[in-house]
């Protein structure tokens, strides 16, 4: 004979599977649904910068706006405030959540909660410079991003400033002045190229330094007044490259390192021979958006 108890117990057991399973279910659908976005390439020597539409590349958090839904760029929802989200246009646009210069680390802090602020995503401005599926040049584009910035009327929604550069020299001077005052680098689109995705010379990025990502598989302990903690990150690239990355860490760094499988972003000066970094350096993790 079944005891009320028994009963008790089986039904908590089935409310606890069915909620495990929806969870898990849009998790699924999360990862599933990443969008698909245009990446940047490294600027190669031979590029004419005249071609291009020139900005700021900024240090913030992807984010895309489809009309109903903001998302990341894994495809993970964006919980933004509901007044936040109230004041994005109905068009499907593309950009970063900007906090400022050199302020990554906070702005990440900030979109990363489930349960959002309202005064701290009052400082947070939504950088716009693409418009997903539109049919028209990036230069069309550009164009019709300020029409809609405009319309809508509100200081946290920004056009990011597009503009042309006549050669390297001028190209050069530009990355000079944002780097000086704190800034990260540019961005160069083609000005003719229609929508597209995946990572293409349509999109180049330019910086002082290179950055690119690899995947944390062991750590080597550290001597002196590192005794005790991180002495070295030993990583591996997509292309299979194994070596050690040995600075850029700060202490809380070196005392809680990035566990192995995950997933680093590290700067680096060109390559050497053989086709590892030179002057490799730690940047941060790679954030799970």
């Amino acid at each position: 004979m079944v005891t009320r108890t028994k009963l008790i117990k089986h039904w908590f057991l089935l409310a606890a599977w069915s909620l495990i399973s929806t969870l898990s279910s849009v998790d699924l659908v999360n990862a599933a649904s990443a969008p698909a976005l245009l990446l940047a390439n490294e600027l190669g020597p031979n590029v004419d910068p005249a071609k291009y539409l020139v900005s700021e590349k900024y240090d913030g958090v992807r984010a895309i706006w489809d009309g109903k839904l903001l998302r990341f760029r894994s495809g993970r929802p964006v919980h933004a405030p509901a007044g936040f989200i109230a004041k994005l246009p109905a068009q499907p646009i593309d950009g970063e959540l900007w906090l400022g210069r050199g302020k990554f680390e906070a702005l990440s802090g900030i979109v990363r909660k489930s349960e959002p602020l309202d005064d701290e995503w009052r400082q947070i401005k939504y950088m716009i410079f693409e418009l997903p599926d539109a049919a028209a040049t990036f230069a069309e584009r550009a164009e019709r991003i300020r029409e809609i910035v405009a319309k809508t009327n509100w200081p946290q929604l920004i056009a990011v400033e597009q503009f042309r550069v006549a050669n390297r020299a001028v190209l050069k001077k530009k990355l000079d002045e944002v780097v000086r005052g704190g800034g990260e680098g540019l961005m160069l689109h083609l000005a003719d190229a229609p929508y597209l995705t995946g990572r293409s010379d349509v999109l180049l990025k330019l910086k002082p330094l290179q950055d690119m990502e690899a995947e944390v598989i062991g750590h080597v302990g550290g001597k002196g007044k590192y005794t005790g903690m991180l002495g070295a990150l030993r990583v591996r690239t997509a292309d299979g490259k194994v070596f050690l990355i040995g600075t850029g860490f700060a202490d809380e760094v070196r005392k809680k390192p990035p566990p192995v499988g995950t997933i680093i972003t590290y700067t680096y000066r060109g390559l050497t021979k053989t086709g590892l970094p030179r002057f490799a350096s730690y940047l941060r993790m790679r954030e799970n958006f």
